[in-house]
């Protein structure tokens, strides 16, 4: 019997281990997928930190390098280079300005013009000119008001006054032309001559060493890119205030002929 108790008393026991091992077994594996979440999360963690570290250094980076890059240009044909990029861009801008504010409805114009002329004749003509602003406008004005001395020096006045606004649409516009080439030219001058200093070193230094020429020849090739860049953006402005000019120029002609007939139909009767 006491065999037999002892045997019930070892089986109970291993039995009651085993069952605590299991447990522990079982509470040790979540606490493991815990800290394995934990550690992945963390690790999730500090991968997008990472990302967002080297995505702020890549737009540091972007912003900040034309800067750096400009300051170690140099400041001597830098700061002629920027110079000439701000006269420029305050030329293009003001041109821009004036000359959206010179755009005027022509056939409308026209239309206005010709009624006031034959209900009112040549002086609600002037008046409706006088009221409407642009160079095309003022031509009619022109024209109108020479009309009294003969259709002739009407007509000659409309050409002569339609070339001095044409010269106002124009003014200033070679300015820019002009920064236009200057920019790349100095920095072509720029890399000359750092070219020259770098090949100064060499000469002192007595050896061909690429660090003494590499610093050099980078602050040469800046000068170089920053000019282009001024020059393409300058030249971009160009273009289009260019375009803007020819087409009101056109308008001027295409009114200048429509404003003689009009006068021509007027003579006759």
């Amino acid at each position: 019997m006491k065999r037999l108790f002892s045997i019930l008393a070892i089986t109970g026991l291993m039995t009651f281990g085993n069952v605590q091992a299991q447990d522990s077994t079982q509470t040790a594996a979540p606490a493991t997928e815990q800290v394995a979440d934990s550690t992945a999360t963390e690790v999730t963690t500090d991968e997008a930190t990472a990302t967002t570290d080297e995505a702020a250094a890549e737009e540091v980076t972007f912003t900040q390098g034309m800067k750096k890059r400009f300051i170690e240009g140099g400041p001597a044909f830098m700061g002629i280079v920027l110079i000439c990029l701000i006269l420029g861009l305050a030329i293009a801008i003001e041109r821009i300005i004036y000359l959206n504010l010179s755009s005027t409805n022509s056939k409308k114009l026209i239309s206005e013009v010709e009624s006031a002329l034959n209900s009112g004749g040549v002086n609600a003509a002037k008046e409706v000119a006088r009221n409407t602003a642009g160079p095309v406008a003022s031509i009619f004005y022109q024209g109108l008001d020479r009309y009294s001395h003969g259709l002739d020096s009407a007509e000659k006045s409309i050409v002569a006054y339609g070339g001095v606004q044409m010269g106002q649409l124009e003014k200033n516009v070679s300015w820019i032309s002009l920064f236009i080439a200057l920019a790349p030219m100095l920095g072509f001058m720029g890399t000359v001559i750092g070219m020259i200093e770098a090949f100064d070193q060499i000469q002192s230094a007595g050896s061909m060493e690429p660090s003494l020429v590499a610093g050099g020849i980078k602050v040469a090739l800046l000068t170089t890119v920053f000019g282009l860049i001024v020059a393409i953006i300058l030249q971009i402005f160009y273009n289009y205030i260019t375009a803007k000019i020819d087409s009101i120029v056109n308008d001027m002609e295409d009114a200048s002929i429509s404003l003689v007939d009009m006068l021509s139909d007027y003579s006759k009767k």
